[in-house]
């Protein structure tokens, strides 16, 4: 599994254009492959605890809207979507749970993300 991202691509490419490289059909080739394989560059970033749910809900084939459902989640996904930092003794906060609504629906469609805590990318 690659994690290069289509940045990284760009900037092998900016390296590569400062040295000797004959840009044949192969090399360019070579580059657009990389290119095309390569993650996005703005991969979602979301707690482990939410990726290891994600990934039950797409063995188990669940639909992204039962995924995203406040009845299905677990307490502690339900709780890092509802509350600053988690904390359920906070008030629930509204756009803060639209923006995680949003990493977790995209993570879900890419099937790839980056875990908060170590930086891990994990694509299913």
């Amino acid at each position: 599994m690659t994690i290069e991202t289509k940045r990284d691509v760009v900037e092998a490419i900016l390296l590569a254009k400062d040295t000797d490289t004959i840009w044949d059909s192969s090399n360019v080739r070579y580059y657009l492959n990389r290119y095309d394989a390569a993650l996005p560059d703005d991969l979602p970033v979301i707690p482990k605890a939410v990726g290891e749910w994600i990934k039950e809900c797409k063995h188990r084939n669940v639909t992204l809207a039962d995924t995203l459902c406040m009845e299905m989640r677990p307490e502690n996904i339900r709780n890092w979507m509802a509350f600053k930092d988690g904390d359920i003794a906070n008030d629930f906060d509204r756009a803060g749970y639209l923006r995680k609504q949003d990493l977790m629906a995209s993570a879900y469609l890419l099937g790839v993300w980056r875990v908060e805590e170590t930086g891990e990318v994990v694509k299913l």
